[in-house]
């Protein structure tokens, strides 16, 4: 770790930026998801609540770490020392999470599965450990609050489009991540519809409109992140 960048989770939201600074905004999803694991762990929960909790766990480690991957890490690598190794060391975790989450979702009946669970929930919990306190905090090093709060809104409208569903064939960097994902976001976004949540046909088009958003969301940050400078 950078000399004298504590982990983003000792700092308090001035110290980060503020609130719409992209350390807060990635604090705050990452306590979103400890808070659903620890639900998950530790209720006992009915069969479709847990199914339904589940779902909203894959849907934000997904759409989070694309975000990552297309808006943060290439940053890191530029303004990083070692950002280079840092950056492959998370991308390998994401790798793994991506591998096991398909194949739990490939085999709900498999007698593993809540073996698979575990293992995953574990994984996911690694990676924002050391997210907060070996990558993240060389952003804080290398940007001012004004800058943090762009990146925030960058990584911010990429998460918002981003796939929610695991796809370990996809790349981990820009831009190839962008070419394969953005049109797997649509296909992922379609499959999480709630059954009835509205006409088929509105349904369609909002899809259709985010697909059109995840496009140009993506390749603004993709823009962004190469321009922009420590």
């Amino acid at each position: 770790m950078t000399v004298g960048a504590a982990s983003i989770s000792l700092q308090d939201a001035d110290s980060l930026g503020g609130d719409d600074s992209i350390l807060m905004r990635q604090r705050r999803d990452h306590a979103r998801l400890d808070a659903m694991i620890s639900r998950c762990q530790s209720e006992d929960l009915p069969a479709d609540e847990l199914d339904a909790l589940w779902l909203d766990i894959v849907q934000l480690v997904f759409s989070h770490a694309f975000a990552e991957e297309t808006v943060l890490w290439p940053l890191l690598r530029r303004v990083a020392p070692d950002g280079e190794a840092l950056t492959r060391q998370v991308e390998e975790e994401h790798q793994q999470i991506n591998e096991l989450i398909a194949r739990i979702e490939r085999s709900p009946d498999d007698p593993r599965r809540a073996e698979w669970l575990q293992q995953a929930f574990a994984f996911v919990r690694q990676d924002i450990r050391d997210e907060e306190d070996e990558l993240l905090p060389h952003l804080r090093v290398a940007f001012d609050d004004r800058k943090l709060r762009r990146i925030g809104a960058a990584w911010e409208a990429v998460r918002a489009t981003a796939p929610t569903r695991p796809h370990p064939g996809v790349p981990r960097r820009p831009p190839g991540n962008a070419l394969r994902g953005v049109p797997l976001s649509v296909f992922d976004r379609l499959r999480d519809l709630a059954p009835g949540s509205g006409p088929a046909a509105r349904r369609a088009s909002l899809v259709a409109a985010g697909a059109v958003a995840a496009g140009g969301a993506v390749v603004l940050a993709v823009r962004f992140a190469r321009r922009t400078r420590s």
